[in-house]
Order: C-alpha cells, then sequence, then structure tokens
C-alpha cells in the first residue's frame, strides 16, 4: 500500500561466513562488551514484508538464523518491529535447482505454498510491462508453454524468459536462446497466423460491420489479444467489444474483454465504458443473455 516498506534478503549470494555477518550484522566493542551493529537494509520502522529470497541456497547453519527471525522474530538484539510480515522463497530440488535441503526445525517454523506459473496473472503483467502483442497472443493460444521445464536444454519456457523472448523478438532476433528450440519452433510457425488477421484497425474505428470473426482457432486468438492490447482509448474498446458479441462466441468475447477491461481500468476509462454500454440497446441485449459471462 502507500508508504509500504518492502526489504530483501537474498540468502544465496557471497561466502556463508559474508551471509553470516551480514544477516547478523558486525561486532563492535563497546563498554568492555561485544554489541552487534545491525546491517542497514533490516527494517527498523515502518510496516512491510521482509522477504528472505532464496533461503534454501543458503546452507542450514545459515538458515537456522531464519528460525531465529521467523520463531522470535529476533537476531541478536536486533528485534523485527511490529507490523513487519516474514516470508520467504525459494526452488524445488525437483526444479534441478542447487539447493539445500531446508532443516525440518526451520521447514516446521513457515507455512508452504507452492506457486505456479499462471497465464491470467502473466497476460497483466505482460499487459502493463509492453510484452510483444505477438508472445502475448501465441501463450493465450499455447498456455502450457508458458512454463515448461526441459532438463535437457538450458533454455526453457518461462515467465522470465518469454519477457527476455519479447526483446529479441522486438529487435528482429530469433527467441531460441530464451525460450529453447522447441518453442521457439511453435512460436514462428504461429507467426504466420498474423498474415491472416482481420482489419484489426478497422475494427476499432467501429468500421467492421463487413468483417467476419475468423474460422481458424489460432488467427482467433491473435485476433482477440490483438484487439485488446491494440484500443487505446475508451471509443476502440467500445467498438472492438461490439464487434466480438456481434462476430463471435461468447468464449471468445470473455477471452478478449478479460485483458481489454483490464487496460481499460487502468488507465480509468471503465466508467465511461460501462456508460457506453449501458446506452446501446444491443448489448444490453446480450448481456442480459450472458450477465454471468463478464465482470463489468
Amino acid at each position: 500500500g502507500p508508504g509500504e516498506v518492502r526489504h530483501v534478503l537474498r540468502f544465496g549470494q557471497g561466502s556463508a561466513c559474508a551471509r553470516q555477518g551480514r544477516a547478523r550484522g558486525r561486532p563492535v566493542a563497546q563498554d568492555g562488551r561485544e554489541r552487534w551493529y545491525i546491517p542497514e537494509f533490516l527494517p527498523t520502522e515502518g510496516q512491510g514484508v521482509l522477504f528472505l529470497d532464496e533461503i534454501n541456497l543458503a546452507p542450514p547453519t545459515m538458515q537456522g538464523m531464519a528460525q531465529q527471525l521467523v520463531l522470535d522474530r529476533r537476531v541478536g538484539s536486533y528485534v523485527v518491529p511490529e507490523g513487519w510480515y516474514i516470508w520467504a522463497a525459494g526452488n524445488r530440488t525437483e526444479d534441478s535447482a542447487s539447493v539445500f535441503e531446508m532443516p525440518a526445525p526451520v521447514a516446521n517454523r513457515f507455512l508452504h505454498v507452492d506457486v505456479a506459473p499462471d497465464l491470467a496473472s502473466f497476460k497483466q503483467y505482460a499487459l502493463q510491462s509492453g510484452i510483444h502483442e505477438e508472445i502475448i497472443a501465441f501463450l493465450s493460444f499455447r498456455p502450457n508453454l508458458l512454463h515448461h521445464f526441459d532438463i535437457d536444454q538450458p533454455a526453457w519456457p518461462s515467465p522470465r524468459s518469454w519477457a527476455m523472448a519479447s526483446v529479441l523478438h522486438r529487435l528482429g532476433q530469433h527467441i531460441r536462446p530464451a525460450v529453447g528450440p522447441g518453442a521457439a519452433a511453435e512460436f514462428h510457425a504461429y507467426l504466420a497466423a498474423y498474415q491472416n488477421l482481420p482489419d484489426l484497425d478497422a475494427i476499432l474505428q467501429g468500421e467492421g460491420d463487413t468483417i467476419a470473426f475468423p474460422s481458424e482457432p489460432s488467427v482467433r486468438y491473435a485476433t482477440t489479444v490483438g484487439l485488446a492490447l491494440r484500443a487505446k482509448g475508451v471509443v476502440e474498446g467500445f467498438n472492438a467489444f461490439k464487434w466480438l458479441t456481434r462476430t463471435s462466441g461468447p468464449e471468445w468475447v470473455q477471452l478478449c474483454a478479460g485483458d481489454l477491461f483490464e487496460a481499460l481500468r487502468s488507465n480509468g476509462h471503465m466508467r465511461e465504458l460501462r456508460r457506453m454500454i449501458a446506452a446501446d440497446s444491443e448489448l444490453q441485449a446480450w448481456l442480459a443473455d450472458h450477465e454471468r459471462l463478464l465482470e463489468l
């Protein structure tokens, strides 16, 4: 939220001694006693999340420090302030990550949640981050390639590598170095669908009355994603939405609307879109038949 402070403590960097020193601080002689000066990255005020990143890249002795933080909310003389939550993250051994097994006493002090890649979440990020339209369309068509670990390849599809692939694609380079040969081959074969797109600019300008919705599934995905990404304002968004309700099935309207409405919400245009839809009797009739399909 506003004013929230977030600190990240990366356990997997540096030597064990250096990590131990960085996490606990540095010893200083004071009045004949050894005291510890805490490192600057540990919070002393505010509120937020103390995120222990790559926790299982650290050896078990270092992970013991996390046990103190989680159980006692302190290390030495340092005390975690009220209003701070402690989270941790790490890869699994089955991900072929060079991790240490987490000691049972440390593991038992956490709630454990397995996080899986999610296309809807990735698309929300992609729309806000400028990921190339053709990559978003391809992943909508082949969602199982969003994350497909291949132990035999140094490069394989993941949300991170698709973001890198987007940069390569914008530069006119092959995306194989980012996502591996299999996914890259499928992506470049999919690009042929873009040769058969309907005139999206005409549709966005409200001139799509004579334009039919494509019949090829790959081109349909490209069309719905293309309309959502290219609609620059509420009028173009309205025209795209209305054209789809006229020409396609409800599942394609839903697919496009999810991305389109998210973009319009982020720009503050959803209120105006609702007003335009409410004033259109044809769309009101369509929504009456599909009221559970969309969240306006």
